[in-house]
Parts: structure tokens; sequence; C-alpha cells
């Protein structure tokens, strides 16, 4: 029986995609889920490049500015109701700086929510680099690729008849990558510098009250021969939700690049989100239990000759096909 229902499904799919009426943008349709969009990563890429033609997204600077701007646009071009959290922070070297979450919703008066999460400022400073360590870096692994991929899924979702049946929030949070320099010989442990706009939204939702079934934060997500391994705070947290996740990627083809096997814990937004705002959530992130971040993590290596859409495809993908499936 499962043998007649998966070949029906392989015909219909091959009658679908030989129609003259087929989108451009089609469905994949099998046996085992339910129905969920192509991602596109050519999309997602060109996302990521826009962000990196701004200029580096350090807050308070006109990059950072326009960046906000057009983010907002996009979010309401494809019919996500926007708001702006609106924030003042402390930075580890005592400036005061004017940030803001930018949160997007679909279906905002759904009960059932799912709860997609990037960052979108980037790093001050080169502090892994040997070379301009005081300039800021694109970040385009950093930042803009988590970005790029959340931009098309809402693109997607806005562009396709076929919708999910959860609300989604999508926020992209702010400052979360000004943490105390690598080569620091002396640290304010006074509080956590890195993650700031997490830190706040967690403990000032924009809705009170505000909880999601459960929370995928997307972060350094486009590089070339990335893995994605189950990371710790991932696993003390949700754990089921990671497995969902990995098994998900293992489902469509993507296996290979989320990995079944686990790495450290990393201080990233999802965190606060976890342990302030108790919303299980789990990190996608590049990070290595045999070598750690990439080579280029906190340099001007972070620029797009590092991002790859087969990467953005992965990710983009699995995220997509996750929340299609509740």
């Amino acid at each position: 029986m499962k043998n007649r229902i998966w070949i029906l499904g392989l015909l219909l799919l091959v009658i679908a995609c030989s129609s003259p009426e087929k989108k451009a943008e089609s469905v994949i349709d099998t046996p085992i889920a339910k129905p969920y969009p192509k991602f596109n990563p050519d999309s997602a890429y060109a996302f990521i490049q826009k962000q990196v033609d701004f200029g580096p997204r350090v807050p308070e600077t006109p990059a950072h500015a326009a960046t906000k701007d057009w983010l907002i646009q996009k979010f309401e071009e494809y019919s996500f109701s926007v708001q702006t959290q609106d924030f003042e922070a402390k930075t580890y070297d005592g400036l005061t700086w004017d940030l803001s979450n930018i949160i997007a919703s679909y279906k905002p008066q759904a009960t059932k929510r799912v709860l997609l999460a990037a960052h979108w400022d980037s790093r001050r400073i080169a502090d892994k680099d040997t070379e301009r360590i005081d300039e800021p870096i694109d970040g385009a692994n950093d930042g803009a690729s988590g970005v790029g991929v959340l931009l098309e899924i809402a693109r997607t979702i806005a562009s396709q008849g076929l919708k999910p049946d959860v609300g989604i929030d999508i926020i992209l949070f702010d400052g979360e990558d000004d943490g105390e320099p690598e080569q620091a010989s002396t640290r304010d442990n006074s509080q956590i510098w890195w993650c700031l706009g997490s830190q706040y939204w967690s403990k000032n939702k924009h809705v009170p009250n505000y909880s999601a079934y459960y929370g995928i934060l997307v972060d350094l997500v486009g590089a070339k021969g990335a893995r994605f391994f189950r990371e710790g705070y991932s696993r003390q947290y949700a754990s089921g939700i990671l497995k969902k996740v990995w098994d998900n990627a293992a489902q469509i083809g993507q296996g290979d690049f989320f990995v079944n096997r686990d790495s450290p814990d990393i201080l990233d937004d999802h965190v606060f989100v976890n342990a302030n705002a108790g919303i299980p959530m789990i990190d996608i992130i590049e990070f290595s239990p045999d070598y750690g971040f990439g080579h280029y993590h906190h340099t001007h290596g972070d620029n797009m000759e590092v991002i790859d859409r087969r990467t953005l495809q992965a990710v983009g993908e699995t995220v997509l096909f996750t929340i299609y499936q509740e």
C-alpha cells in the first residue's frame, strides 16, 4: 500500500511539473508530508547582497538606519504586519546605543505560533583578524545570512497560494554582535554585552503574555561547506524541537548539512528567549565541535565570497518545510 501511495504521489508530481500552467515557483507535494513551497536560494542570496551593499550594519550609523527602513519595507511588501521595538542599551565600552528589534507577523490573530529569529546588526570590529582590527566587518554570514533566509521565507509565503496553518512571527534582533573584543585583557562581568536585542525583548515582549509553540534561530547559515550540529543550549531547552528539525532535514534530503552530533553551548539570542521568555528555541548555527567557528568569523573575510547558495537552500528549505508541517 505504501508503495502505491508513493508511486501515485510521484506521478502527480511529474504531471504537475510538466503542465504548461505550472507556476515558476512550484509546490513540493509528497505522500509523507504536507505540501510546502520551494525555497529560492538565489533570492535569499540577493537579500544578503543587498544588506552588505548598505555597508556594515553597526548601530548608530547611516547603513544601520538605511537597512532598518529597507527591512520594514520588505516585510510590509510581503503583507506581514510590522512593528519595531525601540530601546536604549549600554555597550561594553560605555556608549549608549539606540537599537531596534524588528518584528514581522503573519496571521497575528492565530493562537498557535512559531517564532523565527535572526540578528540584523553586524560587528563594529574585526577582532579575530590580523589587520584593520578596529574597522567594522561586512557580516555577510554573521547576521545577513539569517536575515536573508527569513526574508525569503516571508516572500515565499506571500507569493504562494499555499499558506502555513500557523501564525508566524519573525523577529530580527538588534545589538547581538557587540560583545567585548576577543583580545580584551579585562572584562566587565556586571552584565552580558552580547545579544542586547534578545535580552530586551525576552523581558519586554512586543505583545503582553506573548508565547509561541517553539522558536528557531538562524545565525551563520550561509557559508560554503557549513555543517550544523546540535548546539548545547538547544539540547538543554528544546531537545524535542531540535530532533524535529534535524529529522525534517533528513526527510527532505538535507541531512548532510544537519549532522547528528553534539556541539558545545553557544551564547546566542536563543538563550534569552529560552531562559527569560520561556519559549523553547533552537539555534541553527555553524559551530563545529572540532574547530569552532568558521575561519571568516569576526574577520573581514566574512563577506559575500563565503556565501553559498547550496547552504542557504539546505537551511531555508528545512525551516520552510518545518513550519508548513504544523
